[in-house]
């Protein structure tokens, strides 16, 4: 068994669900995903299976959250005085965006109170086994994709403002 190299361009198919059988992401039907092997850009488990993986091979993998995004984290609800906001109103499930030293920090509104609201910033798939179903569709040495990287083809611009579906 080869193992695909650090610096590899990769394209992938894939189908992910939950072990309820919830399909979270599916790949069909738009651009395969493109990643460069070593660059963690994507969670750690799903790049190790396609390391092992051969051009046009299928391979079904089940990850464990610690080879995924992790355990939920208690220390990452947090609450936030409602002045914060200014004239913003935020509701229960709002997806909200926070500043930080790394950059832009996603989180999810759990609850309100009257002085105060709740964020949640584990990532939706924590704590979660996630199943996926591979197909490797290319190894290149270089990207063969144009777009923001995320395998969706969209304009960079695009990339994180939800206009790529990423």
């Amino acid at each position: 068994m080869s193992v695909i190299q650090d610096g590899k361009f990769v394209q992938v198919h894939y189908v992910g669900s939950l072990d309820d059988g919830t399909v979270f992401d599916d790949s069909r039907g738009r651009q395969p995903l493109e990643f460069q092997i070593g660059n963690q850009s994507v969670i750690p488990g799903f790049e190790e299976a396609i390391k092992s993986m051969a051009l046009n091979e299928e391979k079904n993998v089940t990850l464990a959250p610690e080879a995924g995004y992790g355990y939920r984290q208690e220390t990452l609800i947090r609450d936030f005085p409602t002045t914060m906001l200014g004239q913003d109103r935020v509701e229960v499930g709002q997806n909200v965006w926070f500043d930080s030293p790394q950059g832009p920090v996603p989180g999810k509104v759990v609850a309100m109170a009257a002085d105060t609201f709740t964020v949640d910033f584990n990532h939706p798939l924590a704590g979660q086994n996630l199943n996926f179903q591979l197909t490797l569709v290319g190894i290149t040495d270089q990207p063969t994709q144009v777009g923001c990287g995320c395998g969706c083809g969209s304009d960079p611009a695009d990339c994180g403002s939800g206009g790529c579906g990423c």
